[in-house]
């Protein structure tokens, strides 16, 4: 159907639509927005980047996880911003803008799902279908204060959606509700057989909460308090050597392992075609992809093992039944144009991914739940499980927050 000309205030959409429903279903009623490296047949895919836009086709069919919310019942209202080339974890986009933050509006919404969050915590739509492979879902559903969950990896089709980091990359859900986004994701999932255990364990992890700006780090204490009261189980504290047998920093899952990869494979999956075309690109993507171009992937390829050996270790130890909470972010969003220095952008990446990292390695599945608030602005407290325990995650999480 053709898109709508009705204005944004919000700068959430890149483009207005109104794609009706194929079938009834599970999300009848509701409406959500489509980042915009996910495919809408009829309309191009941007890809945060005008150049990439104008030098693709259009595409012929939705992406499959479209086809599966609008056979559900749910209405598509728009294509939402991303980050360009969905490289950045900040939300702020030379050529499309910053989509508002709701709850914080002089801070950045986060990234590179930025207009997913944005268009949910504005009330454009009830959901929205987002992508993660560093914290792309999840850092903007922290700043923005909504729900989001990037589930195990490979767990939904991610035919029709740029091939970002194949190896880490996933698509996901930001909602307003987490009724919502529970039932969403479930449609995403497809139906599992499999027994779900009971919540019987709650983890909290220790070197995260260190991570974290003080204040961050006591809001998530009390919440903590909170769900050992509503539960009755008393959370534990673990350290990440702990959890993988060796004596190395959680810094190490993003340092050491994830960013490599991330790099290698971004090479591929966009370099390739940068190098090529030449296009022009935004001032802050630019700078960040000379560490792309001056990658020496030979003398990396062994964080790929690091990678894989992570993956493992934590697999080994997260038994069915447990659950692992840190907060989302280590800090609340910080001002728009603040991250203007190196030092400031160190600051912003090393931190942040340090915590974000762990369930990117470990292709787990994390939900970010907009439980925190400090000096008035949201920060989400995440809660993971073991991989492949979508389902389990899901109703622990109930059980938790009630």
């Amino acid at each position: 159907m053709p898109s709508q000309s009705k204005p944004d205030p919000s700068n959430s959409l890149v483009e207005s639509l109104s794609l009706e429903p194929t079938a009834s279903g599970s999300l009848s009623g509701l409406s959500f927005t489509v980042k915009d490296n996910i495919d809408i047949a009829g309309h191009k895919t941007s890809c945060g980047s005008p150049a990439w836009r104008d030098q693709h086709l259009t595409p012929k069919h939705n992406a499959l996880c479209v086809d599966q919310v609008l056979a559900a019942g749910a209405r598509c209202v728009g294509k939402a911003v991303a980050d360009e080339f969905t490289y950045s974890l900040a939300g702020e986009n030379q050529f499309f803008g910053t989509p508002r933050n709701a709850k914080a509006p002089d801070r950045i919404p986060g990234g590179s799902s930025s207009g997913s969050a944005a268009s949910v915590a504005n009330g454009i739509a009830d959901f929205s279908i987002g992508t993660d492979s560093g914290g792309s879902i999840r850092v903007p559903a922290s700043f923005c204060g909504v729900w989001g969950m990037r589930p195990s990896l490979h767990r939904i089709s991610e035919a029709g959606v740029l091939p970002f980091t194949p190896s880490v990359s996933t698509v996901g859900i930001l909602a307003a509700r987490m009724d919502t986004l529970d039932k969403a994701i479930r449609v995403l999932l497809r139906r599992s057989k499999r027994p779900v255990a009971p919540l019987r364990r709650i983890l909290v992890l220790a070197d995260a909460m260190e991570i974290c700006d003080a204040t961050v780090r006591i809001a998530a204490e009390r919440a903590l308090e909170r769900i050992a009261h509503r539960t009755g189980i008393v959370p534990e504290l673990i350290r990440f050597a702990q959890i993988v047998g060796r004596d190395i920093p959680l810094s190490a899952c993003n340092e050491n392992a994830l960013r490599d990869l991330q790099t290698m494979e971004f090479q591929n999956t966009v370099g390739n075609w940068i190098e090529n075309n030449k296009p022009h690109t935004g001032t802050d993507f630019s700078k960040a992809y000379e560490n792309v171009r001056g990658f020496d992937r030979i003398s990396a390829l062994a964080s790929l093992d690091r990678c894989e050996r992570i993956f493992e270790e934590l697999n080994d130890f997260l038994s069915s039944g447990t659950v692992i909470c840190f907060p989302t972010a280590p800090f609340i969003a910080p001002f728009k144009n603040s991250l203007n220095t190196e030092e400031s952008v160190g600051n912003f990446y090393g931190r942040t991914m340090a915590i974000t990292a762990f369930s990117g390695i470990g292709r787990l599945p994390e939900i970010s739940a907009p439980l925190l608030t400090v000096e008035g602005c949201p920060v989400g407290l995440s809660i993971a499980a073991g991989h492949y325990q979508d389902e389990f995650l899901l109703g622990a999480v109930e059980e938790m927050l009630g």
